[in-house]
């Protein structure tokens, strides 16, 4: 599998200084292959999800971590050593919700990350799961992310590295 990325507010930059990590989270994705039936949304979720835990990645930590203070009971997919990851095939009205977990867990009291990535799925990656029979109609796509983002800048600060997973 092969993908594309899109750099928002200098997130590429601050994950080469993260390299291991870039490196782990790009070979996750390039590592899977696709069956000639394609993926369900769920089987390529659970597929990245193996791929990350395997290299060490923490899954769904609370976005309040451990503080008891807050009551914030919002999970991000993975974390580790301050990168936050989302795995979002899901329908695109959750982009808003997504990308303010980046932001939650970057600024205010948390300071936990200090750059996310986004993996979702191109245009032309839906239509030829759409085309092997799969049900992705509605989910969020990578064009998308990269078109919306830009407007959320007053509100999402946190560096973004958004991946669009291809075939």
């Amino acid at each position: 599998m092969r993908f594309v990325s899109w750099s928002y507010r200098y997130a590429e930059q601050i994950l080469n200084s993260k390299l291991v990590l870039k490196k782990e989270i790009e070979e996750s994705v390039m590592s899977i292959n696709i069956p000639p039936k394609g993926f369900s949304r769920p089987q390529l979720n659970e597929t990245i999800e193996k791929q990350l835990l395997v290299r060490g990645w923490s899954k769904q930590p609370l976005i309040s971590g451990k503080r008891e203070d807050l009551d914030i009971e919002a999970k991000i997919d993975f974390i580790k050593e301050r990168v936050g990851v989302e795995v979002s095939f899901s329908h695109h009205s959750f982009l808003g919700i997504d990308l303010l977990k980046f932001q939650v867990m970057s600024y205010s009291a948390l300071d936990n990350i200090d750059v996310g990535v986004y993996i979702v799925a191109t245009s032309g990656f839906l239509k030829r799961m759409k085309d092997r029979g799969q049900k992705w109609k509605g989910s969020l796509t990578f064009e998308k992310v990269c078109r919306y983002l830009p407007h959320f800048k007053s509100a999402i600060q946190v560096p973004i590295f958004v991946m669009g997973i291809d075939e």
